[in-house]
């Protein structure tokens, strides 16, 4: 008997990955380890899956997170790499690298400053450059719940893959709160944020993310990860559709 692993391995895919869907909006605050350790801490994970029957069918997925902390400042750096492939086709394709720089003004504010580099196929991103800045607050720190809202001003030039070819060249506001639970600490952690991204020259122009994350520790290096991630975008490159969603699980090795 014989079986077309090519919708097997796109299914795959897009459950192995937290950014195929996503990746228009990077939540950073997934990544962010909340922690009073000086230095660097990070993490990695990956996947490969490859299968032939008519064709060989090839996946991969790889996430990268290192994080260098002093007693002000704060240092990520993110990166992503996705891809699926049959035969001589390439169906998805998509990477970002985000780099946010996060200075301690006082017990509640912060200051970031935070550049990204992406694209995305599904979403018909040939490529997209960020730099922003703003502030961060933090509103409730309790030892089990945190609650924080930040908003900056965010300079965006992107390339969409249509036809013709379109540049755009943009100033938004980057907005977006962030819940935390650790329900038992150091073991389970649980992360609600939302983004609201909308154009200033045209207020209906803009994107929402959501996006629900739960962690838990299995051993002293190893965590599992499901994520649940809604995306809107009011106006989305050429033919991409406004909604997109996704729920994803992986592995993490944490260094």
């Amino acid at each position: 008997m014989n079986i077309n692993y090519r919708p097997i391995g796109i299914i795959i895919l897009i459950v192995l990955s937290n950014f195929v869907l996503s990746a228009q909006i990077v939540n950073t605050e997934s990544s962010r380890m909340h922690t009073d350790t000086i230095g660097w801490m990070g993490s990695a994970g990956a996947a490969f899956i490859i299968s032939k029957t008519v064709e060989k069918v090839l996946s991969v997925d790889l996430g990268m997170h290192l994080q260098y902390k002093t007693k002000k400042s704060l240092w990520l750096l993110l990166g992503s790499y996705n891809f699926l492939k049959a035969g001589n086709q390439k169906f998805l394709s998509n990477s970002f690298e985000h780099i946010r720089y996060n200075y301690k003004l006082s017990k509640l504010v912060r200051w970031e400053i935070f550049t990204q580099l992406q694209n995305n196929q599904i979403t018909q991103i040939g490529s997209r450059f960020l730099l922003g800045t703003g502030p961060r607050f933090r509103l409730i720190t309790k030892k089990r719940i945190h609650l924080y809202a930040a908003t900056s001003v965010m300079y965006e030039k992107e390339k969409e893959i249509t036809k013709p070819v379109v540049y755009d060249k943009d100033i938004r506001s980057n907005n977006y709160v962030v819940f935390t639970l650790t329900p038992k600490s150091g073991v389970m952690e649980l992360i609600s944020t939302t983004y609201y991204q909308p154009l200033f020259k045209n207020w209906e122009d803009y994107r929402v993310l959501n996006q629900i994350s739960l962690k838990v520790k299995t051993s002293k290096r190893l965590s599992l990860s499901l994520n649940w991630n809604y995306l809107f975008d009011s106006r989305p490159a050429g033919t991409a559709p406004k909604e997109n969603f996704s729920f994803a699980t992986g592995v993490d090795l944490n260094f």
